[in-house]
């Protein structure tokens, strides 16, 4: 026993520790005795230099990276790294675009809301500084990851999604529209709920899917709210899908063609190539298969792929019957979502304040009166809008009268606000929502525009509408007529109302109240020019159908179409757009022979036709050339509305070939024309025509002739022996003008068939205004010159005082000659070659012109300057070959000039200038001498 208890302590045994023993060491101690050394990664430890990175040291690569994070904080970190990297660097966009918008997407249907915000703001930024060509390659990706939020259970995610879609709404809403299949039936999803009304035999049945308002009691708010959200964004992509679709039915937002339904070309419009000038340009040209709109198949055949039997949307919305299958899904759940606001804004069933709306209740009709006037579009063809118009007739005319134009017309409820406890938490929650404060007359005025659209010709056999279009009609007529300021996309609905109206109802009392009330808000001062355009433009649409509609005939119109006279004259230059419109107004109807629109631009002519002031001067060159096309129309010509004719083809105001096309027009309303059009009179008389003519081929009206006579400065050559009239000489740019005008009016003159009383009537004009003038310009000199040669008849000879002034105009000319050939020869030369070619065909071609000019040579009286002037003269005629014949005529007076200037001319040699001459005359007379030597008749007519 001793022995097993001394083991058992022995086992335990304490260690007795002896004062100034070293202690033992422990069995389990640490041996402290070693050294440590660092070890360096130099690779791990470098900063990323491939790119910029953000304060924290992080580049792109490590935040896409951090996207995939289990940790929300981080994955928040991430994206507000990645807008804060992108807007240090923009370039990584280019760069990591595929993989931001991959790795961005994928976290829109995150658990976590401010992860989910941050990746819409970065999604935000995004859009904003790329285009949708670039985008277009992964917005398939995108759309996808949108529509996986916009139908996620959790209804966070589908809040936020909605924000996610008003960024590609903003910026890339065609490739939003490119696919509306999906996204149509994702906003279908979040306000209802498919169900099957059939049972389960009934399952694989279209028909026996219905759709039913859905209400989730967790959102945070209100189901209405939710709707109206939702709505919204439903409205503004049917826009987008409309505006982005080429359909040949034009839309009310084009300001001015084809607003009210009437019949054109599609939006695309052709391109007109010039090939030479593209043969060397640099810039390319694109060119698109059936001008970039979709061809239509002949074919019926169609493949139908199976689909699920609830579907409601195919792939695309080009056919009128998927437009139709998608409105008979929504317009039901659109009238369910108006019944519940209108029943929650009056629970207690007054019908005394029906028509009052509280704000809420508003914006939910306006949403979906929107929607349904959007759905009307979405038909491809005009065909196709008229058989949906129809469709929309026959299901639901019945419902939107009851539900809509039972109160008519609706105002705004004025509620008292009651201030409550602010919830932060909610009020941060609601704060993306959106609030649109619709007006009344904005909710009124597009009510009216979807009823009208369902109403229907009124025919045999056929339903009135006079029921509920007449509360339409009367505020259409009260709210033009009040004098109220409209915006301009309201003024386009109540006009497209109106046109439809007109058409349809075919009442001539409903049409002349309504165009009545049209022409008071026309008459309106200080209208914007988009306003002002938008009437014309409906006026002018109205117009042209009067014809087809008998009810049409109407004396607004005529009132209308009298006033256009008056307002293009008083608007002048100061808008041209608007006084193109106003012209283009007047000229339809001129076309058709209105006689209050003629008879009104008859009294007005002179104004709009005025030189200096008047539009056909200060109008851009299109409107000009529409100005001058009203001239074949006006029943008269008056003679002061000629002499401002004459005037604008002078003055250099209106190009040369539009003064042509002038000159022309007035030729054709002459009664000297031999082509008349119908029972149109002439416009003029005889002596009119021809002062016309005579005024024009001058240049210069009685006032500018006497001014130009009393002209003392230095611009008028003075007379000298040489030029015995003192020339004023015009600018370049208004001699090649009045050349043209000239060329333009010898033509009038020898169309008229009589060359010889023409020529008889020219040199009575001349003899009895120009012959006396001292002064005149170089353009009237040539001008005559060339005029009286084209018209020459040899059986009427010039008269003395003719012969005389155009032989000092021919001889002043020909020292003008001299002098531009000295100074300017290059910029001159047309004119120069234009002037010379009057001279030389006058002397060859009028009879004793050239005998006269000769004979006013008078050597003894010029000095010493001039002498060697007139041996060049001399010379320039005696190398010409046409006139070598006329030149032998008066061999006896060129012999007696040379003469006297060997005499004059001083000096011991013979100068050069000299010499020249008497060497071309030499040449001259030995080469015609032999063949002209027994042609005595032409020696007594030259």
């Amino acid at each position: 026993m001793k022995a097993k208890k001394k083991k058992r302590q022995d086992d335990f045994q304490k260690v007795k520790l002896k004062v100034g023993k070293k202690k033992p060491r422990a069995d389990n101690a640490t041996n402290t005795n070693f050294r440590s050394k660092g070890i360096y990664l130099s690779e791990q430890l470098k900063r990323d230099t491939s790119g910029p990175t953000t304060h924290k040291q992080l580049g792109i690569n490590d935040l896409l990276s951090q996207l995939h994070h289990y940790n929300a904080n981080v994955k928040h970190s991430a994206l507000l790294g990645l807008k804060e990297l992108l807007s240090i660097s923009p370039s990584l966009l280019e760069q990591h675009l595929s993989r931001l918008l991959s790795e961005v997407a994928a976290v829109l249907t995150d658990k976590d809301h401010n992860v989910r915000v941050a990746a819409a703001r970065v999604l935000r930024y995004i859009a904003q500084c790329v285009p949708a060509e670039r985008v277009a390659p992964f917005f398939p990706l995108l759309s996808a990851h949108l529509s996986c939020a916009m139908t996620h259970i959790e209804t966070g995610i589908q809040e936020d999604a909605i924000n996610v879609l008003d960024v590609f709404l903003e910026h890339y809403p065609a490739l939003l529209a490119a696919r509306p299949a999906v996204l149509l039936t994702n906003f279908l999803e979040m306000i209802s709920h498919r169900q099957n009304s059939g049972g389960a035999k009934k399952a694989s049945d279209s028909k026996a899917w219905t759709w039913a308002l859905s209400i989730n009691p967790n959102r945070a708010v209100t189901s209405q709210q939710w709707r109206l959200s939702v709505l919204l964004r439903l409205g503004r992509f049917l826009q987008a899908v409309v505006e982005e679709r080429p359909t040949e039915e034009s839309d009310m937002s084009v300001p001015t063609e084809r607003v009210f339904g009437s019949s054109g070309e599609g939006r695309f419009t052709p391109l007109h190539l010039n090939w030479e000038e593209l043969t060397y340009s640099k810039v390319g040209v694109k060119i698109y298969e059936h001008s970039g709109a979709k061809p239509t198949p002949h074919s019926t055949f169609k493949l139908r792929p199976e689909q699920d039997p609830g579907a409601t949307v195919s792939e695309g919305l080009d056919s009128a019957e998927t437009v139709q299958k998608f409105a008979a899904t929504l317009v039901p759940l659109l009238l369910e979502v108006w019944v519940e606001a209108s029943t929650n804004d009056s629970p207690w069933n007054n019908t005394e304040g029906a028509h009052l709306l509280t704000p809420d209740a508003m914006s939910v009709m306006f949403q979906v009166l929107s929607i349904l006037q959007l759905l009307r579009k979405l038909a491809p063809q005009r065909e196709n809008q008229d058989a949906l118009d129809a469709w929309f007739r026959k299901e639901y005319l019945g419902d939107f009268k009851q539900h809509f134009i039972k109160n008519f017309p609706y105002g705004s409820r004025d509620t008292p606000r009651h201030k409550k406890k602010i919830d932060l938490k909610r009020s941060k929650q609601t704060a993306a929502l959106p609030g649109p404060t619709v007006d009344p007359l904005a909710l009124n005025i597009t009510l009216c525009q979807v009823m009208v659209s369902l109403s229907q010709k009124q025919g045999v056999g056929q339903e009135a509408d006079g029921d509920w279009l007449t509360p339409l009609s009367t505020f259409v007529r009260d709210t033009l007529g009040s004098g109220v300021k409209l915006s301009y996309r309201q003024l386009q609905m109540l006009l497209g109302t109106v046109w439809k109206m007109v058409l349809t109802q075919r009442s001539k009392t409903v049409t002349e109240d309504l165009l009545a009330a049209v022409y008071i808000y026309y008459k309106q001062r200080n209208l914007p020019l988009q306003t002002r355009s938008l009437l014309l433009s409906f006026y002018s649409k109205l117009y042209l159908q009067e014809q087809g509609y008998a009810h049409l005939t109407s004396k607004v119109l005529s009132r209308w179409l009298a006033s256009l006279p008056v307002q293009l004259s008083q608007l002048g230059h100061r808008n041209p757009m608007l006084s193109a419109q106003l012209i283009l107004s007047i000229q339809a109807a001129a076309s058709r022979g209105n006689k209050d629109m003629l008879s009104s631009l008859q009294t007005h002519a002179c104004t709009l036709y005025d030189p200096q002031d008047g539009v056909v001067v200060l109008l851009p060159s299109e409107s000009q050339q529409r100005m001058v096309q009203l001239l074949y129309f006006l029943p008269k010509m008056s003679q002061p509305l000629l002499a401002n004719l004459s005037s604008c083809c002078t003055a250099g105001r209106i190009s040369a070939g539009l003064a042509a096309s002038l000159i022309r027009i007035i030729h054709l309303r002459s009664p000297l024309s031999s082509w008349t059009a119908g029972s149109q009179e002439a416009a003029l008389q005889h002596v009119d025509y021809f002062s016309f003519l005579f005024s024009t081929l001058i240049g210069f009206s009685s006032e500018q002739l006497a001014s130009l006579q009393e002209a003392e400065d230095d611009s008028v050559l003075p007379p000298v022996a040489l030029s015995p009239l003192s020339l004023y000489p015009t600018p370049l740019e208004q001699f090649t003008h009045h050349w043209d005008i000239v060329e333009e009016v010898c033509h009038c003159l020898e169309t008229l068939g009589s060359k010889s009383q023409c020529f008889d009537i020219l040199q009575t004009g001349i003899c009895n205004y120009l012959t006396k003038l001292e002064v005149v310009s170089d353009s009237m000199a040539a001008g005559l010159l060339r005029a009286v040669s084209r018209l020459l008849d040899l059986s009427v000879l010039p008269l003395e005082p003719v012969l005389r002034f155009l032989s000092q105009c021919c001889l002043s000319l020909l020292s003008l000659l001299l002098t531009l050939q000295q100074e300017a020869p290059t910029e001159t030369n047309h004119k120069r070659e234009a002037i010379w070619g009057a001279c030389v065909t006058a002397l060859s071609s009028i009879p004793r012109l050239l005998r006269v000019v000769l004979q006013s040579l008078r050597v003894a009286n010029l000095n010493e300057e001039e002498l060697p002037q007139l041996g060049q003269i001399l010379s320039m005629l005696l190398q010409h070959t046409s006139l070598h014949s006329q030149l032998l005529a008066n061999t006896t007076l060129l012999q007696e000039i040379l003469q006297h200037l060997t005499r004059f001319s001083r000096g011991a040699t013979r100068e050069q200038w000299l010499t020249d001459l008497l060497y071309c005359y030499s040449v001259t007379v030995a080469h015609g001498s032999s063949a002209h030597r027994g042609n005595l008749g032409l020696r007594d007519i030259y």
